[in-house]
């Protein structure tokens, strides 16, 4: 009796990339988070752009 050996060529799949969760960190950018309301929370560069902010939502506060 004669064993038949079939080879077969496969090839692996591609690496799935890493999802970025969070943005990179840039070096001598001061970033302050502000959050509008209970799901949304911006990044602003400077405190000068919070009162054209607070003007739509005046609830918004500082976290950082």
């Amino acid at each position: 009796m004669l064993l038949r050996v079939v080879t077969k060529n496969w090839t692996m799949p591609r690496k799935k990339k890493e999802t970025i969760l969070t943005q990179p960190v840039r070096s001598g950018l001061k970033a302050i988070k502000v959050r509008l309301d209970s799901r949304t929370v911006i990044t602003l560069s400077d405190l000068k752009k919070l009162a054209f902010w607070k003007q739509r939502f005046p609830h918004a506060e500082v976290i950082g």
